[in-house]
């Protein structure tokens, strides 16, 4: 697994050498770390994208029974970013803990992590895009 936290200058080298077009690419996290804007901009540069709404689902591989992805990309948030991107919610911060509980199986397998906290849409895309080779 690959964080671009910690690892920006690590991307391009350890991205799957797949061509990018027959890439299916999974794209799981928690409520509103971006995963629809993300998945939206996969398709359009081509790849295979979905996303399996394995934050609302006790069966801990959903991802891989629904999609079964080349690459499995999760995305995540602080509590304080989850505020600012839904200011009507009043989820606390269990609620982030409860869907990073059924999203634990994916995080451990995920090629790719990252923390969108402080990202714009433009610059997650950018980094997945590096990373998956494009």
């Amino acid at each position: 697994m690959d964080d671009i936290a910690s690892s920006p200058q690590s991307l391009a080298s350890s991205a799957p050498q797949h061509p990018e077009a027959s890439l299916r690419v999974a794209v799981v996290g928690p409520c509103a770390s971006g995963k629809s804007t993300l998945v939206k901009a996969l398709r359009e540069a081509g790849y295979d994208a979905r996303h399996p709404a394995q934050e609302h689902s006790f069966v801990k591989d959903m991802w891989r029974r629904l999609i079964n992805p080349d690459v499995l990309i999760y995305l995540d948030l602080s509590h304080e970013t989850y505020r600012q991107r839904r200011p009507k919610d009043d989820a606390g911060p269990e609620y982030l803990e409860m869907q990073r509980g059924r999203l634990a199986h994916a995080r451990e397998h995920a090629d790719l992590v990252v923390d969108t906290s402080g990202m714009t849409a433009d610059e997650v895309r950018e980094q997945v895009l590096i990373y998956l080779g494009d």
